[in-house]
C-alpha cells in the first residue's frame, strides 16, 4: 500500500490514519473506542448489526448528530465525535 492509501481523520480529537474505504465504525473500534454512545438510561452502545438497522451505532460526524457510524465511509480530514 502507498501513502495515497490513507487518509487522516480524527476520532474524539486524537488523529488516526485510516486506509480508504473504511467505515467509520471501523475507524472508531481502530481508535480503541468501544462505547460509541449512551442509551437514553445511561447504558453504553456500540455497533450491532453493521447495516443501519440498529441505529446503536450513532456518533457526530463533522458537527452533524445522530448519523449512523456503518453506513458511512471516512473522508479525509473528517472529525468524529462519541458521547463518551
Amino acid at each position: 500500500m502507498s501513502t495515497e492509501d490513507f487518509i487522516s481523520i480524527r476520532v474524539n480529537g486524537v488523529p488516526i490514519s485510516v486506509t480508504r474505504g473504511t467505515s467509520v465504525a471501523a475507524a472508531v473500534y481502530a481508535a480503541g473506542v468501544t462505547r460509541f454512545r449512551r442509551s437514553v438510561t445511561g447504558e453504553p452502545r456500540a455497533p450491532l448489526c453493521g447495516m443501519g438497522i440498529c441505529f446503536e451505532c450513532r456518533v457526530k460526524i463533522d458537527g452533524r448528530d445522530q448519523t449512523k457510524s456503518c453506513q458511512i465511509l471516512c473522508a479525509d480530514g473528517m472529525d468524529i465525535r462519541t458521547d463518551e
